[in-house]
């Protein structure tokens, strides 16, 4: 199957082409159809997987095929959590939309408010927004969504978990009630299903592979550590080996990402911390950085890491373990893209056992324990867990 037996107009097909896609991956077979006819969809799938051009080409060539009227303000709003997303969705829209006349901009909190402002008074197309800042500017006045004809939600678990619900419901109750609305997200849960029955109208569903069976190509290895120390020193060990090319690691807390970024840099490592406090250019610089090889470690947290785009990730590794089974399946999916292969390791002590246990059992199965010579844990965690929580 390729692009154009989707019906995808031609202009959108040779930007398609130049970006090197040759054909549609799961997501974009199944979404982009019943989004050209106008469905509501709620849509899941991994993350890697495409689901940026699933919603943005359907969209663009309705902005295309579709003629504006009068307008007021924006015909398109895309929503979603983090600015990083933002700035990953708003590219995508560029390279899709090269021979378009289609304006977009971007509205995330830690842009100067002139800028925007004056973005806003020429009428785009399509706005690419995260819920707080827009909020703002719907409030003061400055944006009107009484003309909207498509609203999308990209990464709507992730907007929920944020806290962002009653953002997005202010929102959406100033947007028309006659619109196309496209849900989409890594997982679907029921608090994800409660938000679709109220924004959706007869939306089709579509969910592409079971979360916790498409990481075959991912090795998923499991270190025990004793304490800080000794789980410095199995960090160590991991980014020694020759064949981490490039690495995200991730950090409970935004202080630690920052206190372990400059003791990797410190030991001579090309490394750099990245979360939710720093300045966007900041941040922007950084994923710069990354992309262009010059930072070979990332510390992150799980929010500012959301929607991360770099390619050649050959590890994962979870310094701290994450709470949910869900933010796991995410933050491995940051490796293993495309079809390459990945490794992804979790270090965890007996106080992680619990989080742990929820992990694996997602998983259904217990991940493979290692163990480094000269770093052997003292109390094997299968000891501790069969003590205290064993697994089914």
């Amino acid at each position: 199957m390729s692009f154009a037996d989707l019906h995808v107009a031609l202009p959108i097909l040779r930007a398609i082409a130049e970006c090197g896609y040759e054909k549609p991956t799961p997501i974009q077979a199944e979404a982009i159809p019943p989004a050209l006819a106008g469905r509501d969809l709620i849509a899941s799938a991994k993350t890697g997987t495409g689901k940026t051009a699933a919603f943005m080409i359907p969209t663009l060539q309705h902005l295309f095929e579709v003629s504006a009227g009068r307008k007021r303000g924006p015909r398109v709003l895309v929503l979603t959590p983090t600015r990083e997303l933002a700035d990953q969705i708003t590219e995508a829209t560029r390279r899709y939309g090269k021979y378009l006349r289609v304006k977009s901009i971007t509205i995330f909190g830690g842009m100067p408010y002139p800028k925007q402002i004056q973005e806003l008074t020429k009428l785009p197309d399509l706005v690419v927004a995260t819920p707080g800042r827009l909020i703002d500017h719907l409030h003061r006045g400055r944006i009107n969504l009484s003309g909207l004809e498509v609203l999308i939600l990209d990464e709507a678990d992730r907007m929920l978990d944020m806290g962002f619900i009653e953002d997005v419901k202010k929102i959406v109750a100033a947007a028309p009630d006659k619109r196309q609305t496209l849900l989409f997200g890594a997982t679907l849960d029921d608090s994800v299903a409660r938000l679709a029955g109220c924004l959706l109208k007869d939306p089709l569903r579509i969910q592409i592979a079971d979360q916790k069976r498409t990481h075959e190509n991912i090795e998923q290895r499991l270190h025990v550590v004793n304490d800080t120390r000794h789980k410095a020193c199995i960090l160590g060990h991991l980014i020694a080996d020759s064949g981490l090319t490039r690495a995200i690691i991730f950090s409970a807390t935004k202080r630690n990402a920052d206190s372990l970024a400059r003791m990797l840099h410190a030991q001579g490592h090309a490394a750099a911390a990245m979360h939710g406090d720093m300045k966007q250019s900041a941040r922007n610089q950084t994923i710069s950085n990354m992309r262009a090889g010059k930072i070979r470690l990332l510390v992150a947290t799980d929010v500012a890491a959301r929607g991360l785009d770099v390619t050649g990730i050959s590890h994962i590794i979870n310094y701290d373990l994450p709470k949910t089974s869900e933010d796991y399946i995410n933050r491995i999916g940051r490796t293993g893209r495309a079809g390459a292969s990945g490794v992804a390791i979790s270090l965890a002590s007996y106080k992680d056992i619990s989080d742990l246990d929820r992990i694996e059992h997602y998983l259904g199965q217990p991940l493979q324990q290692h163990v480094i010579p000269g770093l052997e844990p003292a109390f094997p965690l299968s000891t501790v867990l069969s003590n205290n929580s064993p697994l089914d």
